[in-house]
């Protein structure tokens, strides 16, 4: 396997502290293994995570070892990553997204498990329910409710004039894509607007579908949530901008990397408290007692710099509602 789906993590970016916390002289009594297996590349994922275990205390090499892994947008590959982790004995197995959950749950029945950015773990047959999971998994849920993603849809009609005409990317990388697609087309027949869907799970597809979109004579972009479009974010970023397309996304690394608009929980946020999990499991807990864990904000993040690019003037009443403002 390449460098790009297997890389150990002694320190990252600082995100790890190499000497021991103020009144810390005792080292541990052992040195715990946890894997990690991100279906994005590395990024603001596993960034986040290291970072709770910082806040948690924990230090790399004398507390923890982490083995990390990437699928790289590529979802096929996360059951080898997962067995991979698991010939390596780990104490603790943190996984990314529904998909990733699924290949570790099938994988193991007795290594602890802690998903992050799992869309809907119930209905992706992760867990029995959140206030017990069951078995040896837990995490923590974006918990996107029913109807969650018409505001997709319906924010950007209100913040773009005249944009009666959207196009949406999904991909079957994420198990609840279909969901996010039957919620955008109920959205849209309210609003009266037209609405056009293009999947992309592969570099190829994505510049298909792309290209169909930029024929397509649509007046705004909706992008899903899935780990390729994670990993995609650049180009996806850069399209929008040279088709001048007024776009919204699933989280704000896509508004910070010049998107105009995002709403959607934390995906950064919830690795970064999958690390509260880890800790709990070490001290003893068993993952089925440990309830699985939702988001209770959802963020809309608008870009006035690319609203500017684009020639828009965003409503006060958009802004106003905005928990996040890029000037």
């Amino acid at each position: 396997m390449g460098q790009a789906g297997r890389r150990k993590f002694l320190v990252a970016g600082g995100a790890l502290l190499v000497v021991p916390l103020a009144g810390e002289t005792q080292r541990a009594e052992r040195i715990y293994r946890i894997g990690f297996v991100s279906p994005t590349s590395p990024g603001a994922r596993n960034v986040a995570f290291l970072r709770g275990l910082r806040e948690l205390g924990y230090v790399e090499g004398q507390d923890v070892n982490i083995e990390m892994r990437f699928g790289d947008g590529q979802p096929e590959r996360l059951p080898g990553l997962v067995e991979e982790l698991i010939r390596l004995k780990v104490d603790v197995l943190v996984v990314g997204a529904t998909i990733g959950a699924r290949a570790a749950k099938k994988a193991t029945t007795t290594i602890p498990i802690v998903f992050a950015g799992s869309s809907d773990p119930v209905a992706g047959g992760i867990v029995a329910n959140l206030a017990r999971p069951g078995g040896n998994i837990t995490g923590v849920s974006l918990a996107y409710g029913d109807g969650f993603a018409g505001k997709w849809l319906e924010l950007p009609d209100e913040a773009v004039p005249n944009a009666s005409h959207f196009s949406a990317l999904w991909s079957s990388s994420n198990a609840a894509a279909a969901k996010f697609v039957k919620e955008l087309q109920v959205a849209a027949r309210v609003l009266n607007a037209r609405l056009d869907v293009h999947q992309a799970a592969s570099l190829p597809e994505l510049d298909d579908a792309l290209a169909a979109i930029g024929r397509s004579g649509a007046r705004s972009l909706i992008v899903t949530p899935s780990p390729f479009a994670a990993t995609q974010r650049d180009k996806l970023v850069q399209f929008a901008a040279t088709a001048g397309l007024p776009a919204m996304y699933f989280t704000d690394d896509f508004a910070d990397a010049g998107g105009l608009m995002s709403y959607g929980p934390s995906i950064g946020d919830s690795y970064r408290r999958a690390a509260a999990y880890v800790d709990k499991i070490l001290k003893g807990a068993k993952p089925g007692d440990l309830a699985v864990e939702q988001p209770t904000r959802f963020e809309l993040t608008i870009n006035l710099r690319t609203a500017r690019t684009l020639g828009l003037k965003i409503p006060r009443s958009v802004l106003l509602r905005a928990d996040r403002i890029i000037e």
